[in-house]
């Protein structure tokens, strides 16, 4: 992966809405992460199916069934 594209104040945003009082620098950049493994994967995986239908312009659907076609 290249650089990152996520900011560590919204991993701490994210946690703090999920329940934490607190948020170490180490769990923000874990999260940050993993959330963008996981972002370029179903965004390979949205292109595929675009692709595959046709198109060049990913839509909303193609995330949404790639989300559910990775592993």
């Amino acid at each position: 992966m290249a650089k990152r594209v996520l900011p560590l104040a919204a991993m701490e945003k994210l946690l703090k809405n999920c329940g934490a009082d607190r948020v170490s620098d180490e769990a923000k950049a874990a999260l940050r992460n993993v959330l963008e493994e996981v972002g370029e994967m179903t965004g390979k995986q949205a292109i595929r199916l675009a692709n595959h239908a046709g198109r060049k312009t990913v839509k909303a659907d193609d995330i949404k069934l790639a989300r559910l076609t990775i592993k």
